[in-house]
């Protein structure tokens, strides 16, 4: 199967740009691109939960993306450069702002908040997301399994 908008040849200067707005419509109230050499790496924003501000950060792992265009073979690219690791980077992004826009489309119908379609994504104390830190230290939410 087929990943989803690997034909993309919207860039992801415009797809980041799509995503802050989405978000800034669903209480953001600071955003922040980080770099990975000329690439960006992650959307970083921040929400007031209980009045006070809570960092959240979505990492955009366009290198997996490659890899699974190298599995599935696909080599031929639609845009002007024809250059797959940038094709890879601009799937991943759309594929991000698909995620998004199904995860607010929960918290408008009152399914979900803010909060929790994002935790994984949460900023800890440490600088590291709640889903690296798990990753890290499988008993921090799993326990000692006594």
């Amino acid at each position: 199967m087929a990943i989803l908008n690997y034909t993309t040849i919207i860039e992801p200067e415009q797809t980041i740009s799509e995503i802050q707005k989405i978000l800034s419509r669903h209480g953001v109230t600071a955003m922040m691109t980080e770099y990975d050499g000329p690439q960006v790496s992650a959307v970083s924003f921040q929400i007031k939960v209980d009045g006070k501000p809570m960092g959240f950060k979505l990492p955009c792992n366009h290198r997996a993306v490659r890899e699974v265009f190298r599995e599935q073979g696909v080599t031929s690219v639609k845009h002007k450069d024809k250059n797959i690791d940038n094709q890879a980077i601009r799937t991943a992004w759309r594929v991000i702002k698909a995620w998004i826009e199904a995860q607010m489309a929960l918290v408008e119908i009152n399914m979900v908040t803010v909060p929790q379609v994002f935790l994984p994504y949460a900023i800890m104390k440490d600088g590291r997301t709640l889903s690296e830190h798990v990753q890290s230290d499988p008993g921090f939410l799993l326990g000692s399994g006594n």
